[in-house]
């Protein structure tokens, strides 16, 4: 690879890892391509995975300020960047490393920190952002519902009260 051709990799790299959410650093040794492209498809719009050179991306992340991945950086490695919800994008790595051995979780970075492959895994058991919204929307909805029904009740006592002096009122009044 010529010299310029390696520094625009190292940009690109560099770029990639700032505009990420997430990274997630994985061994494809034994994948064949039909598995690669099965992978790129299950990661969909949220994330990019990409076969990288270890010395070019050792080089682009320290660019980027990511720690932790240097040490793993060898054998056949390729990185998942995360665009949307990182929760998601760890799930579909987890979940194709499952069904296909071959795929090896080495490392992750979220928000600053690096993180172990047992901790990419705990962040793909978590529910994804909307449905942790949706959760927090009812809960938030069930309790204003509660109040209402607390705010209203001493109205409606009153309400029936008022309505049986009336009914005792009329019926007192009505010859026997």
């Amino acid at each position: 690879m010529a010299r310029s051709d390696k520094s625009a990799s190292v940009a690109e790299l560099t770029a990639e890892f700032r505009s990420s959410t997430g990274v997630v650093l994985t061994e494809y040794r034994g994948l064949t391509v039909q598995q690669l492209q099965e992978l790129r498809r299950v990661l969909g719009d949220n994330a990019t995975y990409a076969v990288v050179k270890n010395t070019l991306t050792k080089i682009a992340a320290n660019q980027a300020g990511v720690e932790g991945f240097d040490s793993l950086l060898s054998g056949p490695s390729a990185i998942a960047f995360i665009k949307g919800d990182p929760v998601e994008a760890a799930k579909g790595l987890r979940d194709f490393a499952r069904t296909n051995s071959p795929l090896v979780i080495k490392a992750g970075y979220l928000e600053g920190k690096a993180l172990s492959p047992a901790e990419v895994s705990r962040i793909a058991d978590l529910e994804s952002r909307e449905a942790l919204l949706g959760q927090l929307a009812g809960a938030l909805q069930a309790s204003l519902q509660n109040a209402a029904y607390l705010f209203n009740a001493p109205l409606a006592a009153a309400a029936r009260a008022i309505g049986a002096l009336r009914d005792q009122a009329e019926q007192a009044q009505q010859p026997a």
